[in-house]
């Protein structure tokens, strides 16, 4: 049997697919289309509002719950404005900022190869249209 850190990384392979490895949780918030898109617009502190009309297609629940989990896994600061009425602004953490970097070359690369993924899923659905129906 292979040795195993913590992590669930096995030593020799570097694979970490083990179902209790915490880093699995963290990974599928961060990884969420709509929490990268709302890291992304917290480029300074902003407002619910001004969040929800950046983010064309997300729902008011969607956006509460994303924040929501952004703010429990530290990427995030929720701040209440001592306003009339009350006005609650958000802002990425030292912690959040620490992914703009990571995620900035993610989303470059998405953009430089938008266009040679797509010619790739016409290809594929066109085969896939065209083969008989598995039986």
């Amino acid at each position: 049997m292979k040795d195993t850190g913590l992590h669930g990384v096995d030593a020799e392979t570097r694979t970490v697919f083990r179902a209790d490895c915490p880093s699995r949780p963290i990974l599928d918030q961060i990884a969420d289309k709509w929490s990268m898109m709302v890291m992304t617009l917290l480029e300074r502190p902003t407002r619910f509002n001004e969040l929800k009309r950046g983010l064309e297609g997300i729902t008011q629940r969607v956006l509460t719950q994303t924040l929501r989990r952004l703010e429990r896994n530290g990427m995030i600061q929720r701040t209440v404005l001592p306003t009339s009425p009350v006005g609650v602004e958000y802002s990425l953490t030292p912690l959040g900022e620490s992914l703009r970097e990571p995620f900035g070359l993610l989303y470059d690369w998405t953009v430089d190869h938008s266009g040679e993924i797509q010619d790739c899923q016409r290809v594929y659905d066109t085969r896939a249209d065209a083969q008989p129906p598995a039986q």
